[in-house]
């Protein structure tokens, strides 16, 4: 609790955060939603077009506010901060648990952000939706959790930024953030990565409909494949340490 509680002071001390994680998807979402609030159906998917967006980018700047714990983590590598922690009763679970829980609590400060976005442009929904999308939306992180560990434990600090940001950005055009995915080659390339998944768990508390087993199966083994590779890249950097 201790080590959590310095983490979220860090974060919340950070310009960037706020910017990259809270407030570069309400700007987009205010350019994109404002000037077309009126839209009442963008591709054919029954959904608004501020709906389609608050959702879409709800997912977009949860998927982005996980994956951030790599590049704190490579900025700790850099400065020798990790080789300090293991010399201290704090364990690897506990250090990577907290690492998980602040980009928990980070995604749950855009995603409030997204939904006050939202109503200020007139989405309405029922106490009952806003709660399952957001518990689909948790869970629809999970394999978001590892990867970002793993890519701070890959990659040095000048080059996870870079990574991470071109990672948000393919799995966001890939998952739907920025356009209905209905058909064709391209939705079976999506249905096979977690971001399409994700931007469906938004969609649930707005009519849509929840994940199918294709859907639990692709979480389960991206979880499950990225948690294993983190746990070989962090062992790997422990050694060379």
């Amino acid at each position: 609790m201790t080590y959590m509680r310095y983490e979220l002071l860090r974060i919340l001390r950070s310009r960037r955060f706020f910017f990259l994680a809270l407030g570069f998807p309400v700007l987009i979402y205010y350019l994109i939603a404002g000037p077309n609030r009126h839209t009442r159906n963008i591709g054919s998917t029954g959904l608004s077009l501020r709906v389609y967006y608050m959702v879409g980018l709800a997912a977009f700047g949860t998927m982005s506010a996980m994956l951030t714990a790599g590049v704190r983590i490579a900025a700790e590598r850099a400065v020798g901060w990790n080789r300090q922690l293991r010399i201290t009763p704090l364990t690897t679970r506990s250090y990577l648990l907290a690492k998980v829980l602040t980009g928990y609590l980070m995604s749950l400060l855009s995603l409030g952000t997204l939904y006050i976005a939202g109503a200020t442009l007139g989405v309405s929904l029922p106490a009952g939706d806003w709660l399952k999308m957001t518990l689909f939306v948790l869970v629809g992180l999970i394999p978001f959790a590892a990867i970002g560990i793993l890519l701070g434990h890959l990659l040095t600090q000048d080059a996870v930024g870079p990574a991470i940001g071109g990672t948000t950005a393919l799995f966001a055009f890939l998952g739907g953030v920025w356009f209905p995915i209905t058909n064709g080659t391209l939705k079976d390339i999506a249905e096979a990565l977690p971001s399409y998944w994700l931007v469906q768990a938004a969609h649930i508390g707005v009519g849509g409909h929840t994940w199918s087993r294709t859907g639990w199966l692709v979480i389960l083994v991206w979880t499950i494949v990225a948690a294993r590779l983190a746990r070989v890249a962090y062992r790997r950097d422990t050694r060379r340490v």
